[in-house]
């Protein structure tokens, strides 16, 4: 009877481990499926903040090709870079990038970068960074991540391109200094890794769903 008692007890015992794993497991694949939708969605919206419609008609988000370099970029995956064109000629690029020595760890962005070589503008889709100061880098706090419009490898000169802290020309946060540091050589390595590969970056072409369309 006890070894009887004992064996339901531990069938038992296993069938809820099975379930409480199959649970947790499931809450975290739908939990992950809703952030990775959140962050697309939050991607989507940004794109358009860099490059308007003004200066594009076709559809950036078709015009998708993948990405995976954890060196220039910082990415942890594979991405995918947009490039808006007028008319079937490029006019920018929108890059996935991640400064991952943000203060308190990755900053997720997208950087695009006009065909001249200069910054078109920057967005952050993720942080952690302390309220109050380091969030800062966020367009809905403070208008600072748009002091890299219209730079480029030339103006400021790379040597240049850091906080002033560090002797840049780029303001740094009251208390707050790493945050800004992390992103402005991030979109330092952004802006050299394009300088580096635009003409491969270029050649891509517009996929049999990136036909160029006019938006109403």
């Amino acid at each position: 009877m006890l070894g009887k008692s004992i064996g339901r007890n531990a069938l038992l015992l296993g069938l809820f481990a099975i379930l409480s794993t199959a649970i947790i497991a499931g809450t975290y694949l739908s939990a992950k499926e809703t952030i990775d939708k959140n962050i697309r969605m939050a991607e989507e919206r940004a794109l358009l903040e860099i490059i308007p419609k003004s200066r594009h008609n076709n559809s950036m988000l078709e015009d998708a090709h993948r990405i995976n370099d954890s060196d220039s970029l910082g990415l942890r995956s594979e991405k995918q870079y947009y490039i808006a064109r007028q008319d079937g000629e490029p006019v920018a690029v929108i890059f996935p990038a991640t400064a991952r020595e943000g203060y308190t760890g990755d900053i997720d962005m997208i950087i695009g970068i006009n065909i001249d070589g200069t910054v078109a503008g920057v967005r952050v889709l993720s942080h952690r960074e302390t309220p109050g100061l380091g969030d800062a880098i966020d367009i809905k706090k403070s208008p600072w991540i748009n002091s890299f419009i219209n730079k480029s490898l030339v103006n400021p000169t790379v040597d240049l391109w850091k906080v002033k802290k560090d002797k840049g020309v780029f303001d740094q946060f009251t208390g707050a200094t790493i945050t800004p540091r992390a992103v402005t050589k991030t979109v330092l390595q952004t802006l050299q890794y394009f300088n580096q590969h635009q003409q491969a970056i270029l050649k891509q072409s517009i996929t049999m769903d990136a036909e160029v369309k006019n938006y109403e």
